[in-house]
């Protein structure tokens, strides 16, 4: 039996069994939550003129203190199509741009306005060009507004916009397909047996990638039998099989030797974490194969650790493994084994409190559990108070 397999070296040999999918140009409106797949640049200067920050007068500093002669108005959308002379200002609102020979804008409440009259009700700007916002404050024609592989989140959407930007690169959506395995399992609702359980892997595993950009393809509960189950390998057309359940070693544990006769290559199986040691890699035409261990919060932790950061990365992301924060504990910690642990945990007034029991079968301290706090192999007792790292799941 081969050592088992660091968590990181796992997740690198997984994300190299595929490059990211093709790329496509989508609307705006489609493009939330992809990933860019090329730089997006600016096609417009913005602000494309001098605009105005404030309401207010636009007034000449030199003219300071005043008064002035108003000799016209500039709004957002509407601007002033005159200049402004020695001792002239201009009513200016927020966003308006600023005519031609004002440098200065004096906000409303320290002016006075008296018909065209206008005169300084206050101090006035402090200095020259105060409350203007200066052409190409927030970006340039050509500026890079998004990088490749950075994910387009709703302000960058926004930005991408405002720069003239109507559609954007992206690469396509990564089909997954999602298998379930076991005699044993019924679906949701179903009347249950006595030696039967419900099975919610396929629906916990779409839960945990609905943020991501994908097309879920659902193959259903398939029985622990080697025919069917090659059969229905090799009819996969999907950019990633997920299996869960009967990835060990037992006489009924039956996926993997049903994907290398359906023609899949095993890169890799077995990982040194606690829960979810069983778990397998490997390519099966050209989809990506993951299979997972049937207990469900084995299935739950392998599927943030790698299915995740597996579409993540084929969606084009530059950086899709997830990010670990710092947190205090709450209770003292036992010295760990040889495998990464990840421990079910809740936040209570910012520290991390682990559950009692980490049976990997338990689902409800799943549910309660707000983070896992990661024990990094061979990793000494740990004290109330001491700082631990912990990745976030609720």
């Amino acid at each position: 039996m081969r050592p088992l397999l660091p968590v990181a070296e796992a997740q690198s040999r997984l994300l190299g069994l595929a490059a990211p999918v093709g790329i496509e140009r989508v609307p705006l409106a489609q493009a939330a939550g992809r990933w860019a797949a090329r730089d997006v640049k600016a096609l417009r200067t913005r602000p494309s003129a001098d605009l105005s920050a404030m309401d207010g007068y636009a007034i000449r500093f030199a003219d300071m203190p005043g008064p002035w002669d108003v000799i016209g108005e500039s709004a957002a959308g509407r601007a002033f199509g005159g200049t402004v002379d020695p001792g002239q200002a201009t009513r200016i609102f927020t966003g308006a741009p600023l005519p031609a020979g004002a440098d200065t804008i004096l906000v409303q409440e320290e002016a006075a306005r008296d018909g065209t009259r206008l005169t300084l009700a206050g101090e006035g700007p402090p200095h020259l060009g105060r409350n203007v916002r200066r052409k190409g404050l927030d970006f340039h024609e050509g500026d890079v507004l998004i990088v490749a592989g950075e994910r387009v989140t709703p302000a960058r959407l926004a930005v991408a916009g405002t720069g003239g930007n109507a559609a954007l690169p992206v690469r396509r959506v990564v089909r997954v397909a999602v298998a379930a395995t076991g005699d044993e399992l019924v679906p949701p609702g179903a009347p249950v047996g006595e030696f039967q359980l419900p099975e919610t892997n396929r629906l916990m595993l779409a839960a945990q990638l609905a943020d991501l950009p994908v097309e879920m393809i659902d193959l259903g509960i398939l029985l622990d039998r080697l025919d069917p189950l090659e059969a229905a390998f090799r009819a996969v057309q999907a950019d990633v099989l997920v299996t869960t359940g009967g990835a060990s070693v037992g006489d009924h544990d039956l996926v993997r030797p049903a994907l290398e006769a359906a023609g899949a290559k095993i890169d890799f199986w077995r990982i040194a974490l606690r829960p979810g040691k069983p778990m397998m890699a490997g390519r099966l035409g050209d989809a990506v194969v993951v299979g997972l261990p049937g207990n469900p919060v084995s299935a739950f932790v392998t599927t943030l650790l790698f299915v995740r950061p597996l579409v993540a990365h084929l969606s084009g992301a530059a950086d899709p493994l997830p990010r670990r924060h710092p947190a205090l504990l709450g209770e003292a910690l036992p010295a760990n084994g040889e495998r990464t642990d990840y421990l079910r945990a809740e936040l209570r007034d910012g520290r991390a409190f682990a559950s009692t029991i980490q049976d990997s079968s338990m689902l409800r301290t799943l549910a309660r559990a707000g983070c896992l706090i990661v024990r990094e192999p061979h990793a000494e007792p740990a004290r109330a108070g001491d700082s631990v790292e912990i990745l976030d799941i609720a």
